[in-house]
């Protein structure tokens, strides 16, 4: 990735600025179209690309909205703003990757390992880690739930809950299929061990030693190593920060390379926090049947959208099964209980007997509370709170990064979960910035670990949920420093 104009983060605040005064004093009216980018860059003297870093931080931030086809139009600021507050500093975001594009054998064993050690620690500030603090999560109720379960069904741990999984949690699930967009019945969902179990079944589903998954690049590492076990190959494909896999590169890829499956995270992929459209998710869903490629959807963040409703699935536009979607409830309920499911389409069968033969079923009396904690309704209201949450953490962890960390530096903006990429300076690496930190009982997730080629060198990952506030702001002023040093 560029580094950028190091001047561009000012430019586009600058005109970010002014285009909020001319709002509040009422010279651009609510439903008024703005000018285009191209003649605003050509009237402010500046780069398309800054115009559109600024209008982008605007409808950020509830100013601006963009209308597909149309352009952008000055918005009704609303009582419940998004979550990007106008006196953040603007850093610029990353430019889309640019992957090489070709199928490559993964190892990252060795430094995948390395981080999940740290993670055990209990000394260290975690911002590396993509868990929230657990006092967000319904403990009391699905404690209280579990109990309940133990005293109704009291044999439960005395027999075995085989694939596909308890049926009342299934039709939980499908009955919650519908705020994604989609219709699913209780049938046509598998129980897994949260989602990475998920995600591992449906790639053995589909795929044999040495084929070929395409990934978005960045991509998220589990995925990676769940490649590496099984012994494929990945192809990371050029991904926008904010709108994810880039369709034409894809479509490129497609064309020249024998692609077994696509693992991929339409809405708020890790750990990029990109959000596709929901054009780009019609197009992807088309793209694939029409060549008969399966997709493996990692849907586990969706529930995190700042914005209500969720974003819709990219199985809500599957007509022929070819879509396998996967979750859990690990990001809103809980880590700990690994209450996960694929919707696998038209293998379903397949992952269920994959699932069988692994570990024939989940433990029973987790799947009956979470079933229980779904029907009596209380997942909905938690949601908001979990939104809320996370939504403060993310800005929270930008304000700070705006703040402390060196010019050139660069950061997403994402519209859901709590996870910051950041895009350091040139001659900073983000493994030998982990290591510092470490000395400072500050663990951060290096670029490394989130690429077949360990390419994204260059790149940090931030989780800004797991400690308060002030605690994640004290850490980044200190990793700031820690980054000033290596320019």
């Amino acid at each position: 990735m560029n580094g950028g104009d190091s001047n561009e983060g000012l430019l586009y605040e600058q005109v970010a600025s002014r285009f909020v005064s001319l709002i509040e004093k009422g010279t651009l009216q609510v439903g008024e179209r703005v000018p285009s980018v191209r003649r605003m860059a050509a009237q402010e003297g500046v780069s398309i690309s800054t115009v559109v870093h600024a209008y982008r931080a605007l409808e950020d931030e509830g100013w601006l909205e963009a209308r597909p086809q149309s352009g952008y139009y000055v918005r009704r600021k609303v009582a419940t703003p998004a979550p990007m507050s106008r006196h953040l500093p603007l850093l610029p975001e990353p430019d889309v990757s640019c992957p090489e594009c070709e199928p490559t054998p993964v190892s990252i064993v060795d430094i995948s390992m390395r981080v999940a050690h740290v993670i055990r620690d209990p000394n260290m500030i975690q911002l590396g880690m993509a868990v929230c603090d657990p006092n967000i999560h319904p403990t009391k109720q699905l404690n209280r739930m579990l109990q309940e379960v133990a005293r109704s069904c009291s044999n439960a741990g005395n027999t075995y809950n085989t694939a596909p999984g308890a049926p009342e949690v299934r039709a939980a699930i499908a009955a919650r299929s519908l705020s994604a967009g989609c219709a699913l019945g209780p049938d046509d969902v598998v129980m897994t061990l949260g989602c990475l179990e998920a995600l591992n079944l449906c790639l053995r589903a589909v795929c044999e030693p040495g084929d070929t998954v395409v990934l978005e690049s960045p991509t998220y590492f589990s995925a990676l190593q769940a490649i590496e076990v099984l012994g494929l190959r990945a192809l990371e494909v050029p991904t926008h920060p904010r709108d994810g896999i880039v369709l034409e590169a894809l479509e490129e890829v497609l064309e020249r390379e024998p692609v077994k499956a696509c693992l991929l995270m339409p809405c708020f992929s890790n750990p990029l926090g990109s959000r596709m459209p929901e054009e780009n998710k019609k197009r992807l869903v088309e793209m694939l049947r029409e060549r008969q490629i399966p997709l493996i959807e990692d849907d586990i963040w969706a529930d995190t959208s700042f914005e209500d409703p969720r974003p819709k699935a990219a199985k809500a536009y599957d007509e022929d099964g070819w879509v396998m979607l996967c979750s859990s409830f690990s990001k809103t309920l809980g880590p700990g209980y690994r209450v996960g499911w694929a919707a696998p389409g038209r293998w379903r069968r397949k992952v269920e007997y994959l699932k069988l033969v692994t570990n024939v079923g989940n433990p029973p009396l987790t799947e009956l509370a979470v079933a229980e904690f779904l029907k009596r309704g209380g997942y909905d209201h938690h949601l908001r709170r979990v939104r809320r949450l996370f939504a403060e953490g993310v800005e929270c962890g930008l304000r700070a990064v705006g703040c402390y960390f060196p010019e050139g530096t660069r950061v997403t903006r994402p519209r859901g979960g709590h996870m910051l990429w950041v895009e350091l300076p040139p001659k900073v690496d983000g493994l030998e910035l982990f290591e510092a930190a470490l000395r400072v009982n500050i663990s951060i997730a290096p670029g490394q670990i989130f690429s077949s080629r360990h390419s994204s060198h260059r790149f940090i990952r931030l989780n800004c949920a797991y400690h308060p506030p002030d605690v994640i702001e004290t850490a980044l002023k200190t990793l700031g420093q820690l980054v000033e040093e290596r320019v």
